[in-house]
């Protein structure tokens, strides 16, 4: 079973993300920041996919966790989430944008598109 982290500071959003990954089978440990995702990397290393709120209190951003991330978990496929219309960094291959707010069937066509569907 494909592991996913989720890092989403609001706890709604964060439940509902999670039953999402789950019905799409993946085993999920879920978080509400950047540190405590990378923390759950470090006891943890074995994600397949890393699912980020872009926008999150602390001072490490989705995009910055995601950099981090990809440097502890070569191949990591990343997927960014945001609400607001911002500045989008260049995607690499293995990372997709969603735009919130957004269906189980737009997520499952970016895991598709990351080859995890």
């Amino acid at each position: 079973m494909p592991k996913a982290l989720l890092a989403e500071d609001e706890m709604l959003v964060r439940e509902v993300v999670a039953e999402d990954l789950l019905d799409a089978g993946f085993a999920v440990t879920a978080v509400g920041n950047a540190h405590e995702a990378l923390a759950a990397i470090e006891a943890d290393p074995d994600f397949d996919l890393l699912f980020t709120d872009i926008r999150m209190p602390g001072d490490i951003d989705g995009w910055e966790l995601g950099r981090r991330a990809a440097a502890l978990i070569p191949g990591l496929r990343i997927i960014y989430a945001t609400g607001y219309s911002e500045t989008i960094n260049p995607l690499r291959p293995h990372e997709r944008m969603m735009q919130k707010p957004y269906g189980f069937s737009d997520m499952l066509s970016r895991l598709q598109s990351l080859g995890l569907a």
